[in-house]
């Protein structure tokens, strides 16, 4: 079946604009809370690597920004962890977008990037409570490896990690 097309026109670009660290945070934040329960301390923890990226960025790493009508709607990016392993972060999409495959377009294009970019795996954390993007992330060949429940961001959260082998 063919995915619905998008109400308005949506683009992606690969590069920060001045503002861009502080609206994906807010984005994160004000979607997250009221969808997790989770508290102000879950922006800490998008807002301090986020931040590094944009200051550090290299050849080896992208970001996909997401607009609508020059609004930022969503994104996705692939920080360097090791030489050979990446990290797929920040994959967050409006409710307003999301069910028309277009996470499942940011991640299919971050893990080409990560091949063209000779990373031989890439890995994610994700949260047990978000049963779609866990059945994206497998419907692609990732691998849940690890799971870890902790008192995190004002609530009780369990994250898990998916691997994919590149090689």
């Amino acid at each position: 079946m063919d995915s619905p097309p998008f109400h308005h026109p949506i683009s992606i670009r690969h590069y920060l604009r001045p503002g861009d660290v502080g609206y994906i945070t807010y984005l994160h934040g004000i979607l997250y809370a009221p969808e997790q329960g989770w508290d102000h301390t879950f922006d800490s923890y998008v807002a301090i690597p986020l931040a590094e990226f944009a200051r550090w960025q290299s050849s080896s790493e992208r970001i996909w920004i997401v607009e609508r009508e020059g609004k930022i709607m969503g994104c996705t990016a692939i920080v360097k962890f090791s030489e050979n392993a990446a990290q797929l972060r920040w994959l967050l999409l409006h409710p307003d977008l999301r069910g028309q495959g277009l996470g499942r377009r940011l991640v299919k294009e971050a893990i080409a990037f990560c091949q063209d970019a000779g990373y031989s795996s890439v890995f994610l954390w994700t949260v047990s409570t978000l049963p779609i993007a866990a059945k994206l992330y497998g419907s692609v060949g990732f691998r849940e490896t690890e799971k870890v429940t902790h008192e995190l961001w004002g609530s009780l959260v369990t994250e898990v990690k998916y691997e994919l082998a590149l090689k």
